[in-house]
């Protein structure tokens, strides 16, 4: 019976979690394209890497480095899309994240150029890891396409993602001392093991983010206030909150309040850290969690039923944030107050 590598397995695992998550993103697949790229890629460089250190098909290393190479352009483009509006052409970005594959695949048509690939596949790591951490600086108020209760999660699963490329590139470098030292004898375990590993890691993580980020939308609203202090700006997103309820809106992000505020998401985020020491997915959910506690005080709704009616998708999320705002769980809370009357 012939030996099934590891990564065969691996591949075929991360094949499932792409169709799994296709089916389950079938409303923003065009926003999540990179991230559902990313995925595949990831179970074709398992099958690629299957196959030269399973069955010691060499061929393979001059395919593998080049979709390697693809690998963090992907990323990038995937946190771009939930950061910000594209502002340059589809084309010339397509264009520009195309250099390193297309880097790498003229330095490996070059056999005295070969031994540049371990060097220029982890600077392309190192580099696209950078601007990853760079575009999300601000917290998770740099996914602004991202609904306010998947915010959290999606902003800690990216930066695992680029922490992750930064570790693909120290493991390249501790490849190439193996080979210095001991001609390469530990190489072999230390590729398949630390490459599968990334890319389970990539791959989870791009399932998060697609998960995690809203539908499609046509509506664009351009807006036309400036120069309102941070009170007014404060004063102006309390209302939405209150009078309009606009916490209910389980799909709420920084983009969308911007729109229903008329106020750039810059300016909403600016205030309320300053006003408030707290980013605007905690100030947002801080009003859910208060209607939240309301209703199990003065309802026999379940708490799954005051969870969804609140503006919470899933549960996690939900006892997370309550713990959070009221250092109980929902239902210690309702408990509590039932004592209480």
């Amino acid at each position: 019976m012939p030996l099934i590598p590891l990564s065969f397995v691996v591949a075929l695992l991360l094949l499932v979690l792409f169709v799994t998550v296709l089916r389950a993103g079938n409303d923003n697949n065009s926003r999540s394209l990179p991230f559902l790229a990313l995925i595949l890629l990831s179970s074709f460089q398992a099958f690629l890497s299957g196959l030269r250190w399973g069955y010691g098909i060499l061929e393979v290393m001059y395919i593998a480095p080049v979709g390697a190479a693809l690998v963090p352009p992907l990323v990038y483009c995937g946190v771009a899309k939930l950061v910000r509006k594209n502002g340059s052409s589809r084309r010339l970005s397509l264009g520009l994240h195309a250099i390193p594959a297309i880097a790498i695949a003229m330095v490996l048509l070059m056999a005295e150029w070969r031994g540049a690939v371990d060097v220029l596949l982890p600077a392309i790591f190192i580099g696209y890891a950078g601007a990853i951490l760079h575009l999300m600086r601000s917290g998770p108020d740099a996914l602004r396409r991202t609904p306010f209760e998947s915010a959290a999660p999606v902003y800690r699963a990216l930066v695992f993602a680029a922490l992750a490329l930064l570790l693909s590139a120290t493991l390249d470098l501790f490849v190439f001392l193996d080979f210095s030292w001991t001609q390469g004898r530990h190489a072999p375990v230390m590729v398949t093991i630390g490459n599968l590993i990334l890319l389970i890691i990539l791959s989870i993580a791009a399932a998060v983010a697609v998960q995690g980020s809203e539908p499609t939308e046509v509506e664009t609203v351009t807006p036309n206030i400036d120069d309102v202090g941070d009170k007014e700006t404060l004063a102006a997103i309390q209302m939405l909150m209150e009078t309009k309820r606009s916490y209910r809106d389980p799909d709420l992000n920084l983009d969308r309040l911007a729109r229903k505020a008329i106020i750039p998401a810059r300016q909403i985020s600016t205030a309320i850290n300053r006003a408030t020491g707290k980013n605007v997915s905690q100030y947002v959910n801080e009003f859910r969690v208060a209607e939240a506690c309301r209703l199990l005080t003065e309802t026999e709704r379940s708490v799954t039923e005051v969870m969804l009616e609140v503006g919470f998708q899933t549960k996690s999320n939900f006892n997370r944030e309550f713990r959070r705002v009221t250092d109980m769980t929902p239902v210690e809370w309702r408990q509590s107050r039932a004592k209480r009357a």
